[in-house]
């Protein structure tokens, strides 16, 4: 505890880190570039992921540090995304949201993130049933065609 509040003092949180154990591998994350951002209602930051001996961690794995890092209630609410190992493995670095609320992820958030993360649903539809639609849709005017594109 002593040596999270060394590493969270420090220059405005710019660095906090925790080395985590899992089975035999140990995976050490550091947060940087943190900003508060309350316009979005979330925290943002680049997360760095030193990982010798293992070839990557899961973002599952990841979320739940994190949350334990900066005591969040609902992981819900954490989204990390952009990941890239470098070259010879050992470092990985992402981004990383903190959403007050998945109220407020769900508001601000991009749907194909949050469809990673199960808190939206894509209705799939076939090519063939959006052609025809858009087909239909250039054969009628006016009130006609905004009715039939604003249907699902």
């Amino acid at each position: 505890e002593r040596e999270r509040e060394r590493l969270v003092g420090a220059r405005h949180r710019e660095f906090v880190g925790y080395l985590f154990t899992m089975a035999d591998k140990a995976c050490r994350i550091r947060t940087r570039k943190f900003i508060t951002n309350r316009l979005m209602q979330r925290k943002q930051f680049v997360i760095d992921v030193l990982h010798p001996g293992r070839p990557n961690v899961p973002k599952s794995e990841i979320i739940e540090k994190i949350a334990k890092m900066y005591d969040v209630k609902d992981p819900e609410g954490i989204i990390v995304f952009g990941f890239r190992t470098q070259f010879g493995g050992g470092k990985t670095t992402g981004f990383g949201l903190i959403y007050d609320s998945v109220v407020a992820a769900k508001k601000f958030e991009h749907k194909y993130r949050l469809a990673r993360v199960n808190l939206f649903n894509h209705e799939r539809k076939s090519r063939k049933q959006i052609k025809e639609r858009k087909n239909r849709a250039k054969k009628l005017r006016g009130g006609k065609k905004a009715a039939l594109t604003t249907k699902k």
